[in-house]
Formats: C-alpha cells, sequence, structure tokens
C-alpha cells in the first residue's frame, strides 16, 4: 500500500521540489549571507506545505485522469485499481487541509498573514486544474506550469521578502530576481513538456472527450507550437550565459554541456517525432533538464563570488 501511495503522489517529482527549495536555501541564501525569515524549522516547515499541496494536486489530477489512463499507461493506473478512489480522494483531503494549514502558521510567523491566500489559490488552483483546466487547450498547460514555477518563487515570498529592510532592499530584490529567472526557466520547459505530453496522451484525451489542443488543432500543428516554444528556453539560457555568465567559465561550460545542449538536442527531436514513443523520450529529456537546471544553483558561489 506504501509503494502505491508513494506513486500516486508522484514522489521523484516530489523529491525534485524538495531538491529546488533545500539549494534555494543552502547553495544560494546561505554561502552569501542573505537576510531570510524563516529559521530551519519555519523553512521546513515551507518544504512541508509546499510537497503536501502538490502531493494532493498530483492525487486529484490521478482521479479526474482514470478514464485516460486506461488507455493511455494502463500499467501505471492506481487510482480505482491498487488504492481506491474513496481513499485517494480522502488523501487529497486530508494533504491539502496539512498544506494550507501550515501555510496559515507560516503567513502568521513571518508577519503577512495575507500570504495565506497564495496557500489557498494554489490548492484550488490544482483542483481547477485537475477537474477542468486540463482539458482546455493550452489554457491548462500554461494554468499548471504557472503553479510549478511557484514552487519556486514561494520561498522568495516567505523567506526573502519578510526580511527586506531599507538597509538590504537592494540585495533581497537582487536574489528574487534569480528565484524569477529560475522560475521563468522551469515555467518554460515545464510548459513544452505538457505540450508534448498531450500530443502524446491523444488517443486517451479524446476517448475522455478532453479538448487539449492537439484534439482541438491535430497533432501537427501541436508539435509546431511546442517547437517554437521550445526555442524560448533556448533564447532565455543564452541570453543568461551572455549576460551574467560570460566572465565564469565554470558556469558556462556547465551551462553549455547540461542544460543549453540538450534543450537544442530536444529541439530537434520535438521536430523529427513521429511516433508515442519519440514524445515519451522527448518528455523524459525535458524533465531531465529540469534537474540540471535546478543543479545549477550550485554554481553560484563561483558566479557571484
Amino acid at each position: 500500500m506504501l509503494l502505491h501511495i508513494l506513486n500516486l503522489i508522484r514522489y521523484k517529482n516530489l523529491l525534485l521540489i524538495v531538491l529546488v527549495q533545500l539549494l534555494i536555501r543552502f547553495a544560494l541564501f546561505e554561502p552569501f549571507q542573505v537576510d531570510v525569515r524563516l529559521n530551519m524549522i519555519g523553512y521546513t516547515l515551507l518544504i512541508i506545505a509546499t510537497v503536501c499541496i502538490a502531493a494532493a494536486g498530483n492525487i486529484i489530477n490521478d482521479i479526474y485522469d482514470i478514464e485516460t489512463d486506461t488507455v493511455n499507461k494502463p500499467e501505471k493506473v492506481i487510482v480505482g485499481k491498487s488504492i481506491s478512489e474513496s481513499i485517494a480522494f480522502n488523501l487529497f483531503i486530508l494533504l491539502n487541509i496539512i498544506g494550507v494549514g501550515i501555510g496559515f502558521y507560516l503567513s502568521l510567523s513571518v508577519g503577512k498573514s495575507p500570504f495565506f491566500s497564495i496557500f489557498v489559490i494554489i490548492s484550488a488552483a490544482l483542483y481547477v486544474y485537475a477537474s477542468f483546466l486540463k482539458r482546455t487547450p493550452l489554457i491548462g498547460n500554461i494554468a499548471i506550469s504557472i503553479l510549478v514555477a511557484m514552487s519556486i518563487l514561494i520561498v522568495g515570498v516567505f523567506d526573502l521578502i519578510p526580511a527586506i529592510t531599507e538597509g538590504n532592499r537592494a540585495t533581497q530584490i537582487t536574489f528574487f530576481k534569480i528565484l524569477v529567472d529560475y522560475a521563468v526557466f522551469a515555467f518554460l520547459i515545464n510548459l513544452v513538456r505538457e505540450m508534448i505530453k498531450d500530443i502524446e496522451d491523444v488517443d486517451g484525451d479524446y476517448n475522455a472527450q478532453m479538448n487539449t489542443l492537439p484534439i482541438a488543432i491535430g497533432r501537427e500543428r501541436s508539435k509546431i507550437i511546442a517547437l517554437v516554444i521550445s526555442i524560448l528556453p533556448i533564447a532565455v539560457v543564452v541570453y543568461y550565459i551572455v549576460t551574467y555568465l560570460y566572465q565564469q567559465q565554470i558556469a558556462i561550460i556547465y551551462f553549455l554541456i547540461f542544460v543549453l545542449a540538450p534543450l537544442i538536442y530536444t529541439t530537434i527531436k520535438i521536430h523529427l517525432a513521429t511516433s508515442k514513443f519519440h514524445f515519451k523520450h522527448i518528455s523524459f529529456m525535458y524533465k531531465i533538464i529540469m534537474v540540471f537546471g535546478i543543479l545549477s544553483l550550485l554554481l553560484y558561489s563561483f558566479i557571484l563570488k
């Protein structure tokens, strides 16, 4: 049962959230003695809250995707097979209560009680995405990609912004901008990946009467749009290298080999893709690129020295 629950909440994706938030704190903030508001207990609670709400979102997504997953990936169907729908829904409710409850406590602890609404909005948005937005062309892809980016920005909202004073404002804003850069990168990577997954899963989505982009305009047109959007993260990384890393040889080498080259490779693969297997490979590659993008946070001791 435990293994089924871990697969249901997509623990590997949750570990990526934990990794990026830990790296932000220990590879970005602490080496430069950036002023933060949360102590270690508070920061741990922020990670737990984020993970709980994300896990709840994964569960409700699987509940609404039973029909499509039965066609697209029957071997991975959990809800209604290994775990009953009622247990899955109760777990969804419990995780949301824990996540939003912790969010309420954190909002009070940093003296920013209105920030509590962020957790409520994200929780509600994940439900709306799973129940409605996922079935709309492109809008659902954009919505879930924004929510992915929020897992990065929420660190700045709760750890940087409440610690701003007149004396450290410039420094705090500089580091918040770094988080925004990473959030934009995560948004773009996830947006293309979600579009690719829609093309990959078009048969099951069609049977479930969903109206994703490939169903609305066709696979080939959707592939062209995904191809065009896939150029955006390449442009962003090139701009970042030229603007900020031109004197940092180690960072340049890392970004060229582990981020830019895979991005270019994946864009070429989108252009050449013709089968479900091809699109599955492309989706996997974007996940790898996301990991390497996250690990680049370890380079900031060189970039900002």
